[in-house]
């Protein structure tokens, strides 16, 4: 097949001085237009991911200089993740992990670009060898990326193969949110959750289905509530596993019963000791992202505390993300350069009310046990007037689908199933 070689990023210009040979991480990350396929279209083109040797070796000259301050003055987390657990992971990253594995993984599902308002968009799009399966468009949050959704392809896709049936299978769409991964940076300011929703609309459209479901969890749940609230042709109902009412809980004016005080107690305890990640990327992603754009290892224990903190793992995060899959979706930030363009995504929504009422659209809602705010059906009965399907599912924390799969899947299927064909 003809190709060309288009960056996925606009090049970096280097810092003068013979210190070191300029950076040319995200020239060398190249998403190339393979042309002939058949899923291709108007407006949307087959890429292949290829990053070139020389950047791989760069990253390793980085890590064998790392600077590393001394240890923490606890014996827990409590001043963030501990300094023998941050060399354990530069150290495999180093020596161990292998980039052209998961380039050759990657590489062998669907990967795309459209340009959406005006912003070129990479997404996965896997068709499942079921004709009539239902499109399903899944949203990812920060830290994560869409390799996030890489282990739950195979069942959602094929279900035949995973112990479910035909009726059960869904076409699988999954977006680079603009700024992450291989999509386009924004430029300018704008590119809210509503915005993005919008692009992911015109994206369905686009590829052509006329009925398809939504998911989301963390940002990817606030894009994925926006959608519903546009309601576009086609959106037959959203599933969501970290709603975005959490950070803003609908209250009622009387005593709040059990689960609700278990949650506001668990969000006051975020508030004051876990998001200072937050404040600082609401504040100063620009700041924050020169450190993190330039250190791999500053990058990795940015992202690595929260798979720490927010699996359902007491802090072993190893038990059921092995370290090979967190230095992929590690890769995704470090290899394009886009530490502060994700960063800005929460600056973009400081102060903004993202409460607005969805539409009537059919709601369903997994629970997993070990969420940074465990959710109450109460608050859900009170933001979605049509919340078919609640669950509260037994293992299972912040990044659903990566962390449990099977489980991920299942709660998707049992959704769909609530909804008429």
């Amino acid at each position: 097949m003809a190709e060309h070689t288009q960056p996925s990023c606009p090049g970096l210009t280097p810092a003068t001085g013979p210190a070191e040979p300029p950076d040319r991480r995200a020239e060398a990350v190249l998403l190339r237009t393979v042309t002939g396929d058949p899923l291709a279209r108007a407006g949307i083109s087959r890429t292949r991911l290829e990053v070139a040797e020389a950047t791989i070796e760069q990253l390793r000259r980085r890590l064998d200089r790392v600077r590393w301050p001394e240890r923490e003055t606890v014996a827990d987390t409590a001043q963030g993740i501990p300094l023998d657990r941050v060399r354990r992971l530069i150290g495999y990253w180093r020596t161990g992990y292998d980039w052209r594995r998961f380039e050759s993984l990657f590489n062998d599902l669907g990967h795309y670009r459209a340009v959406l308002d005006g912003l070129a968009i990479h997404f996965m799009h896997v068709r499942s060898p079921h004709p009539d399966a239902t499109a399903l468009l899944l949203t990812h949050g920060w830290p994560g990326s869409v390799v996030e959704f890489v282990r739950a392809i195979g069942p959602l896709t094929d279900p035949t193969a995973h112990g479910g049936d035909a009726q059960d299978a869904f076409h699988v769409i999954a977006p680079s949110m603009p700024g992450f991964g291989f999509s386009e940076k924004p430029t300018t300011t704008g590119w809210t959750a509503t915005r993005i929703a919008r692009a992911w609309a015109e994206l369905m459209n686009l590829l052509g289905y006329q009925r398809y479901l939504a998911q989301g969890g963390d940002w990817g749940g606030a894009v994925t509530h926006a959608l519903a609230v546009l309601a576009p042709e086609g959106l037959a109902g959203i599933h969501l596993n970290f709603p975005p009412f959490l950070f803003s809980p609908p209250l009622s004016t009387g005593d709040p019963g059990e689960p609700e005080r278990r949650a506001l107690e668990r969000l006051d305890t975020f508030r004051r000791v876990g998001a200072g990640y937050h404040r600082v990327q609401s504040t100063r992603p620009q700041t924050i992202g020169y450190g993190l754009t330039d250190s791999p290892a500053g990058l990795a224990a940015w992202i690595y505390e929260k798979f720490d903190e927010w699996t359902d793992t007491n802090h072993q995060p190893e038990q059921v993300l092995p370290l090979d899959l967190i230095l992929d979706n590690i890769m995704l930030y470090w290899l394009p350069a886009s530490a502060a363009s994700a960063a800005r995504l929460y600056w973009q929504h400081e102060g903004l009310d993202m409460s607005r009422p969805p539409s009537t659209l059919p709601v369903g809602i997994s629970a997993f046990p070990a969420e940074i705010v465990p959710i109450p059906r109460v608050w859900a009965e009170r933001v979605y007037p049509r919340l078919v399907y609640f669950n509260t599912v037994e293992r299972g924390g912040h990044f659903a689908a990566f962390e449990q799969p099977e489980l991920f899947t299942r709660e998707v299927r049992a959704f769909s199933r609530q909804l008429p064909g």
